[in-house]
């Protein structure tokens, strides 16, 4: 499994020779999705799913394949066919992969903004696993070996970050979620993880690659 990360909340996970994109959003590098046979898709803001980047990667691969919550479809009518709906609790199998999705909803942002759907995914083959949370702090109740934590967020504050590093207990972590934050700010904050996360933790730029 080698796991590249590219600006704010987008993974692509290769494996087998098969490809796999966690959440290609409007911040991230198109060329995540290029050759990808599955996306999964956490939740539907635009940070997380760029809906006409993803018609482009359809139009290149019409074998693409989208797994999403229920409440994504509306944002994805032209293209309802290759879309397969997931919930909290699912299991299955993409681009060679066995993942299973978590959670169910969207942090709190304000008591005034309604919550909508969000999934986490664990994605798992025989080489290890890595866990991204979507916009929440889910705690899954497997063993994590890469854990993708978000660092900056409108929902969230350094400290939820850091006790869900701890809950989790990966055998590293990955800062994600971060293009809200300037490079000083993203100092501070890594160095907080870093001391009071309990595991290994980096900020890798985008366009790096973890094996």
């Amino acid at each position: 499994m080698r796991v590249t990360k590219f600006t704010h909340s987008c993974l692509r996970i290769e494996g087998g020779g098969a490809v796999l994109v966690v959440d290609p959003g409007a911040f991230s590098e198109r060329s995540a999705l290029t050759g990808a046979d599955t996306v999964l898709i956490t939740h539907e803001h635009f940070d997380h799913l760029d809906v006409d980047g993803l018609a482009d990667a359809l139009a290149r691969h019409p074998g693409l394949r989208v797994y999403a919550h229920q409440e994504v479809l509306p944002k994805l009518t032209a293209f309802a066919d290759v879309v397969t709906v997931v919930s909290a609790g699912s299991t299955f199998t993409a681009a060679g992969f066995s993942v299973r999705a978590y959670g169910g909803q969207h942090a709190i942002i304000h008591p005034d903004i309604p919550r909508i759907a969000n999934l986490g995914y664990l994605i798992s083959d025989d080489s290890g696993s890595v866990y991204t949370p979507g916009d929440s702090f889910t705690v899954p109740d497997e063993q994590v070996g890469t854990l993708f934590v978000p660092l900056n967020a409108p929902w969230m504050k350094l400290s939820e970050a850091i006790d869900f590093v701890r809950a989790v207990r990966p055998d590293r972590a990955f800062a994600l979620h971060d293009h809200l934050l300037t490079p000083t700010g993203a100092q501070v904050s890594d160095g907080h993880l870093d001391r009071l996360g309990g595991t290994r933790y980096a900020h890798v730029a985008p366009g790096t690659t973890l094996d």
